[in-house]
């Protein structure tokens, strides 16, 4: 094979690891440049597996035909069963991993054995001739379940691949490998920190904001809530419903506030924290109503849910604030937390915990009503004047009116 052609694909695949180019436009950019040089591909399977809290892995795909497809499918977790795990059982790729192999060729004419499902859907679709391949991560560098790049290749070229074909593919799926193991880690922090500290925390962490000490003063409103009766509920349920419980609930609420363009910072047993930031204080105001409103609309609809299942339900008690906090990391050299801290993230905490001792469902501060925009501040009542603990004066409190 025309070993130019091989130094521009390794060029082509070098610079796309370096650059951060998506799977799926690698993927497209290797096979094509394979086809060029005379490897006769007609579709491409890579599967690597992630670090997310829903999927496993990702699958990209390409092919020759131009017919429309997704190019990029996420997969659900093979131990959790199901039509994804029966799958994996009958694929070449798990016959490799049982095996310890590292390759597997096929060839698909008429005639040919057709010892996985997967090959007579290819022999219907016109192929002739298939490969896959396990390129494996050493010890030092899996990340979680990612153990190596899955990859396979079918042709409906007549008589299939030839050999020499595929020792050129096979001198350069190493790279092409490293490639795509370089670009999905970069997915996987992206992923984990954006889960893990929050979607515009975990931005700025990417972007070199690591610094211990370095905080940015905003200002924000503060949004701190918690649910309704869960000390009692945990003390009553069995043990193996809390979790589920606080994943039905933690999804309402998380989903309402990144919906309304909000960000949350921090989960605390039952309660959650979250910012809300806009260049106009009425604007964030009108974001975290907008989020109370999505919130109060999907815990009605779980709460149905579970009841119907003969489960425990409650509601969210809510408190809202805006004010002024410093916005960065906080902690210990080897332990930092990307966060919020100020008076105004604890006088939101304390106007939250008052919602027990009034029988409001939603506390709001005064600044947090002087704040928003006038139709919006036109649905608050006043509760009266409350003392908040660590707070030098009492101020006024307001709720929606009935």
């Amino acid at each position: 094979m025309d070993q130019a052609r091989a130094a521009g694909i390794l060029h082509f695949v070098t610079e796309a690891g370096l650059c951060g180019l998506g799977e799926p436009e690698l993927l497209r950019g290797f096979c094509e440049r394979l086809a060029a040089a005379g490897v006769p591909l007609a579709r491409a399977n890579v599967l690597i597996d992630t670090l997310h809290p829903v999927h496993e892995g990702h699958i990209f795909r390409w092919r020759s035909n131009g017919v429309e497809f997704d190019p990029v499918t996420g997969y659900g977790r093979v131990s959790e069963g199901g039509d994804a795990a029966e799958k994996w059982s009958q694929s070449p790729f798990n016959h490799l991993l049982e095996s310890g192999g590292a390759e597997l060729r096929r060839k698909l004419g008429p005639g040919e054995p057709a010892d996985f499902p997967i090959l007579d859907d290819l022999r219907a679709d016109g192929q002739t001739d298939y490969i896959a391949l396990i390129h494996r991560f050493g010890a030092g560098g899996t990340l979680g379940e990612m153990d190596g790049v899955y990859s396979s290749f079918a042709t409906d070229a007549p008589g299939g691949f030839a050999e020499a074909q595929l020792d050129f593919l096979r001198g350069l799926l190493p790279f092409f490998a490293l490639a795509v193991k370089c670009v999905s880690l970069a997915r996987v922090a992206e992923t984990l920190v954006e889960t893990y500290l929050g979607r515009d925390a975990g931005r700025r962490v990417l972007s070199g904001r690591i610094g211990r000490g370095v905080a940015e003063r905003i200002e924000a409103v503060l949004w701190y809530s918690d649910l309704r009766g869960f000390t009692r509920i945990t003390e009553t349920a069995a043990p193996d419903e809390v979790i589920p419980f606080l994943n039905d609930y933690a999804a309402a609420i998380i989903s309402s506030v990144h919906e309304a363009a909000g960000d949350v910072l921090k989960l605390i047993g039952d309660g959650t924290l979250a910012i809300f930031k806009a260049d106009d204080p009425g604007t964030a105001c009108g974001c975290a109503l907008k989020a109370e409103e999505l919130m109060r609309t999907r815990i009605g609809a779980l709460n149905a849910e579970r009841a119907r299942n003969g489960l425990p339900v409650t509601e969210a008690y809510l408190g809202l604030h805006i004010g002024e906090v410093f916005y960065g990391n906080i902690g210990a050299q080897d332990r930092l937390d990307f966060t919020v801290v100020g008076p105004a993230v604890n006088e939101a905490s304390r106007i939250a915990a008052l919602c027990r001792s009034v029988e409001r469902d939603v506390l709001i501060s005064s600044a947090f009503a002087s704040a928003a925009r006038p139709e919006d501040r036109a649905r608050l009542v006043s509760v009266g004047r409350y003392a908040l603990k660590g707070v030098e004066r009492a101020q006024e409190l307001f709720t929606f009116e009935s």
